[in-house]
């Protein structure tokens, strides 16, 4: 069950990623539409104060909160045992998957004003933050989402931990990223990057129905003080099969995310 403190216990799909800590339980939802250049995002800037990622570019989300696991799921318009399908995790309770949707459908309203009911989300990816050698920090086991924006809603920064909201093509937000005009963490990076692939929102959506979200659980190593981020499917990851088309390695450069053999490593 989610815990008072909206926390479960890490699970994984692989002995060299065991671990026993308690990870904070969260949700995060990808506002998809159609722009003039094709798919768009929504994407909220974190105000810099923020405790977690602040100044940076993030999907609506947060923490699976109490009330979340005490939601009336009467209320919703799929059941318990639907909601936990979807998520294609066996060992979490249909009351543990049932929070995380409203968790991601609470936090898609309070930060982006935007209203869904639980058949309009759709499971996409589980990432679970790596350990991080000499930086001890909050980790957190967030499952996203994708959803279709309404025709008939309009997405705004309504919470105050959010400074500004824009929708911008996957692409163009990466290479706003690499022209150092934003910030984004590396689940938004590598899920821009599978995003860029789709020319439209009903085909990404359509994606997520079509398949079961992977796990990704990054291995972190230091070499001469450079810090690499390997993801499932690169040959120094445990998980040999990719949980996502094109990079499978980040390198930590500065304060920027990149593949390590140049942008168009996002895409290749």
């Amino acid at each position: 069950m989610v815990s008072a403190a909206g926390t479960i216990p890490a699970m994984r799909s692989s002995p060299e990623l065991a671990t026993p800590e308690i990870l904070e339980s969260s949700a995060t939802v990808v506002l998809l539409r159609d722009g003039g250049p094709g798919l768009e995002v929504f994407l909220l800037r974190r105000a810099a104060e923020a405790a977690v990622l602040g100044g940076v570019h993030v999907f609506p989300g947060g923490k699976v909160d109490p009330a979340d696991a005490a939601f009336d799921l009467a209320l919703l318009d799929r059941s318990a045992a639907e909601l936990h399908a979807a998520l294609a995790e066996p060992e979490l309770s249909e009351a543990q998957a049932a929070a995380l949707h409203v968790a991601a459908l609470r936090e898609l309203f309070e930060e982006a004003g935007v209203v869904l009911p639980a058949s309009a989300i759709a499971p996409w990816s589980r990432w679970i933050t790596p350990v991080v050698p000499g930086m001890p920090r909050r980790r957190f086991d967030t499952r996203f989402f994708v959803a279709r924006m309404p025709a008939t809603q309009t997405a705004m920064v309504s919470d105050r931990e959010s400074s500004e909201g824009l929708w911008v093509a996957p692409r163009a937000a990466l290479e706003a990223c690499w022209r150092g005009d934003i910030s984004l963490a590396p689940p938004q990076l590598v899920t821009l990057a599978h995003l860029s692939r789709f020319d439209a929102a009903d085909a990404a959506f359509g994606a997520a129905l079509a398949r079961a979200p992977r796990l990704i659980h990054p291995v972190c190593r230091i070499d001469s003080g450079a810090r690499t981020f390997f993801y499932p499917g690169d040959a120094e990851h445990p998980e040999r099969e990719p949980a996502f088309p094109g990079v499978s390695r980040l390198l930590l450069r500065g304060e920027r995310f990149e593949p390590v053999d140049g942008f168009e490593g996002f895409f290749r």
